[in-house]
């Protein structure tokens, strides 16, 4: 395993200096999900909840966490987004709803903590539009699926 970066040689922290890093096309894919009830699940695929449209303010807020990552993780450098997708797909059988959140920019660090707030604020976005009906609800399975570019290169999750 590499030394940990956000550590200077007396083990403060500190903010990774990147400034001597080439700039590179950069991509982080995240995913996670949601897990509810059955009446729940059926709700939020009629599409007929009183506060909207949850899949389509979760996708916003997904990308609003992107774009404000830096804003709360503190040593994260805030970075100029090129590209946020956001893709939901509903999993009938176990009531879960996951999604998927690919993140690009070209610049000197990556965007892994940006795809993953995407995931975490889009997930507890339905959460909040649907907890009047399922306090219950479970987020889960919160990970990096795969990221490229940089020095170190492409890196896939296992299956």
């Amino acid at each position: 395993m590499s030394a940990l970066t956000h550590f200077d040689a007396a083990g403060q922290a500190h903010m990774v200096d990147v400034g001597a890093k080439h700039e590179t096309r950069r991509v982080a894919v995240a995913t996670g999900h949601i897990t509810m009830l059955a009446e729940t699940f059926a709700q939020l695929q009629a599409g007929n909840n009183k506060k909207g449209d949850v899949i389509g303010i979760a996708r916003i807020a997904a990308i609003q966490g992107a774009k404000r990552c830096a804003d709360l993780i503190p040593l994260c450098h805030p970075i100029a987004l090129t590209r946020v997708a956001v893709e939901f797909s509903p999993e009938a059988g176990l009531n879960r709803l996951h999604i998927r959140v690919t993140a690009e920019t070209v610049g000197r660090t990556g965007v892994e903590m940006e795809a993953l707030s995407a995931v975490n604020a889009g997930l507890l976005t339905v959460y909040d539009m649907l907890k009047a009906i399922d306090r219950g609800m479970e987020i889960g399975g919160i990970r990096l699926l795969e990221k490229q570019g940089g020095k170190s290169g492409h890196w896939q999750a296992a299956s």
